[in-house]
């Protein structure tokens, strides 16, 4: 099956906190959308990778993705060699997306921007013939995504493009929540509290979103960088 757009992310949860809203307006346009995480956020505080695996597939249901796959790569300790970046190849020609939504450039947490720089490479050479993968006894055929975008995430980053989701937002926090584990739920009683499970999280989730809205007048809007020039052939259709 083809996914128009397909989104990468280092752990279950990443996608739903930073391009989930593009990926349901998309899926509204009519395009396929998926996820691939890379690893099942074992080494989370909150929660298991078994209510994580649970979670993930709550959230992928609000968002109606036609796909969703876990590479279960080892939380904190993938890195960026052949063995990570066939791996990425593999889905890429398996799906053949236009267009991949992946980790931030830099950030907090050291899998993102690790992460972002993995799927980056991989995405480039998933495009060169010589590098042989197969999907089920099969040859697969090459295929380099027409356009790579970087989300953000915790840190600031000043972005290239910005997507407006204000008609998603319901939706999008409605997969966030999905991570019951992970964010400030009253109804779950952890006995730990994280960085991301205090109310004030989500909170500056929806400031983030606000703030990138107010640029190009909408509500609530995401935000990506990119590693090469943006272009249009209307004027007319820029904010």
């Amino acid at each position: 099956m083809k996914i128009d757009i397909l989104a990468f992310a280092a752990h279950p949860d990443d996608a739903e906190l930073s391009c989930s809203g593009t990926l349901l307006k998309h899926k509204a346009l009519g395009n396929t959308t998926g996820i691939i995480d890379l690893t099942r956020g074992e080494l989370g505080t909150r929660g298991t990778a078994e209510t994580r695996d649970t979670e993930a597939k709550d959230a992928a249901a609000i968002l109606g993705l036609d796909v969703r796959e876990n590479l279960a790569m080892r939380d904190g300790f993938f890195v960026n060699d052949e063995f990570h970046q066939l791996q990425i190849i593999t889905k890429i020609r398996q799906y053949q997306p236009d267009i991949i939504l992946i980790n931030a450039i830099h950030d907090r947490h050291p899998d993102h921007g690790r992460a972002g720089a993995l799927l980056n490479d991989a995405a480039f050479l998933s495009g060169l013939p010589k590098i042989k993968t197969e999907i089920n006894g099969e040859q697969q055929v090459a295929w380099r995504p027409k356009l790579v975008l970087q989300f953000i995430q915790d840190a600031y980053i000043k972005p290239d493009i910005l997507i407006d989701i204000s008609d998603f937002w319901d939706s999008k926090m409605a997969s966030i929540k999905a991570f019951k584990t992970q964010f400030y739920n009253p109804e779950v009683k952890e006995e730990h509290e994280t960085y991301i499970s205090s109310p004030d999280f989500v909170r500056v989730i929806e400031a983030r979103a606000r703030e990138f809205g107010k640029f190009i007048g909408a509500t609530f809007a995401e935000g990506f960088t990119c590693k090469k020039l943006l272009g249009v052939d209307d004027l007319f259709k820029l904010k």
